[in-house]
Parts: C-alpha cells; sequence; structure tokens
C-alpha cells in the first residue's frame, strides 16, 4: 500500500511554558522509573515479562509526550518466533513507537553504550552493541542475536545506520541482515513517519544534522500533539535469502509504503528484482 507525499511543516512551538515545564517532569520521572526496572526487575523476570514490561513502559512515554501512536498493515503476531524488525530511521522516538508496537532488543552502536542515562538504560534494556570498525565482531553479534531470538526476545535493526527527515530511504546496510540470514529469522519491514493532525509531515520528531538530544527533546515537547505511524509489510521469510536479498526486500517493502524512491535503484533494483518483489509480498 503506497501513501502520498505529505508537505513538510515547520518546527513551530504550540504548547505553553506550563505545560513543556510539566512534560519535562514526567519525562525525567519516567525515564528514571525505568532505569530502575531495567536495573532491578529486568535481570529476575523472563523474556515475555521484559516484553510486556517495555511495551507498556513504551507507551506510557508516547503518552507524556502528547504522541498519540497509530499502528498500520501487517503488524507480526504477539510472541511470533525468532521476529527481526527492520525500519527506517527519523528519531530517537523510533525506539519507542517499536518498542510500544513490538518490544525488542535493539542493535545500536556501541558509542550509545558511553552516552550518560541512555546509554545506562540501553544497556540494561540488553541493546546488542555493534563495534562498527571491528570486522571481528560478526560472529559475536551473530552469536548474541541467535541467543537472544532463541530465548523468545524479538531483536529491532535500523539498517540505514543513521537518520534522516523522513521523506528518502537510505541503502540498507547488508551486514546488519546477517545474523537474521543466519538464524532463519522472519523480517518484519515497518516504515515509521510522524505527521500532525491534519496530516502534514512533523520535523519536530527529525534528529538529523546539527541538531542536539536535548534540542530535540524541547522540539517534541513543544508541539501540542503529535501523531506517530508504523506500517508493517508483510514479514518476509530469510530461509532461502542471501543477507543482500534480504536488505532488498526490506529495501522494496519500506520504500513502497513511504512512497519513496529505492535506494540507489539504477544500481540495485534492475532486472532480477522482480523475483524478490515477489518473495517479499
Amino acid at each position: 500500500m503506497k501513501h502520498a507525499h505529505t508537505t513538510i511543516a515547520t518546527v513551530t512551538p504550540t504548547s505553553n511554558s506550563l505545560v513543556r515545564s510539566f512534560r519535562w517532569t514526567r519525562m525525567l520521572l519516567h525515564v528514571a522509573q525505568g532505569l530502575l526496572v531495567t536495573l532491578l526487575v529486568y535481570p529476575r523476570v523472563k523474556p515475555r515479562i521484559r516484553a510486556a514490561i517495555t511495551q507498556a513502559w513504551s507507551a506510557k512515554m508516547l503518552r507524556i509526550l502528547n504522541i498519540t501512536l497509530s499502528i498500520h498493515g501487517a503488524r507480526p503476531a504477539e510472541h511470533t518466533n525468532k521476529l527481526f524488525v527492520v525500519a527506517n530511521h527519523v528519531s530517537w522516538l523510533d525506539i519507542f513507537v517499536i518498542n510500544a508496537t513490538t518490544p525488542s532488543r535493539f542493535v545500536a552502536k556501541s558509542e550509545i553504550r558511553d552516552w550518560p542515562i541512555a546509554g545506562t538504560l540501553c544497556d540494561a534494556a540488553g541493546t546488542i552493541f555493534v563495534h562498527r570498525a571491528k570486522r571481528s565482531d560478526t560472529a559475536r553479534i551473530n552469536a548474541e542475536i541467535h541467543d537472544a531470538l532463541e530465548q523468545g526476545d524479538t531483536v529491532a535493526i535500523f539498517p540505514e545506520g543513521t537518520t534522516t527527515s523522513g521523506d528518502r530511504l537510505l541503502k540498507f546496510h547488508t551486514s546488519l541482515f546477517e545474523p537474521a540470514v543466519v538464524n532463519t529469522a522472519l523480517l518484519a519491514p515497518a516504515a515509521i513517519r510522524y505527521r500532525n493532525t491534519n496530516g502534514e509531515a512533523n520535523l519536530a520528531a527529525v534528529f538529523v544534522g546539527a541538531t542536539t538530544f536535548a534540542q530535540s527533546i524541547s522540539n517534541i515537547i513543544s508541539q501540542k500533539k503529535m501523531i506517530a505511524d508504523i506500517t508493517f509489510a508483510p514479514s518476509i521469510a530469510t530461509d532461502s535469502l542471501s543477507r543482500r536479498d534480504a536488505a532488498v526486500c526490506a529495501e522494496n517493502a519500506i520504500a513502497a509504503i513511504l512512497d519513496v524512491a529505492k535506494p540507489h535503484a539504477h544500481q540495485r533494483f534492475g532486472e532480477g528484482a522482480a523475483p524478490l518483489a515477489a518473495r517479499a509480498a
């Protein structure tokens, strides 16, 4: 299913200072609660209970920020075995949007572990950190993801490797699909977009360029209301795919939902793409 392009809206604060202060306070208290839960509760409970806690906590975070979650498409069934969520990347909010929909353990760059508070929270929540400069890290990542999938966790990746404004799709890093193929996981491609209640795209959520984390939070909190759309394409079996084929299938699916050009279409989607598209359908 394709969606029409929307007009990009400017980031204009619409909530008053009292509302913004209230949201800041609630958000910080919620983060503190999440940190305590991940450190004290997560190590003592089963994966499905952790997933339920993560889902509830993430959904509440969106509500605190006055973001309405809108879910569309072929959402994977609850507790799907060996599920691998693949999404485009617009903002740090994407993590909460996915977790509120399909609780997951994320694969992320190792630098995030060093971030104040957020790094500790991600680490305690079971994030799988990748040392991007080390090719030798592949075996460890494959083993860690294998263990996560075997114990019932869903794994999620942002294969673009960076964020965009949501109006385009970058080439997917095929190496991130290796663990999915090795473990014959089921890919669940998902497209994420943020919009205003009038249907226009909302730039407040976009986390790109020189925008700092604090500025990004401030932009989001300043909005009167925002809608986070997540649309799932039909799931893709990887048992007969190479990691490149898996990446191409996921790219095809997400580009179709966003109604944007496929990354490097002239190089990567020539003859021979039709069978892949058919497998993804």
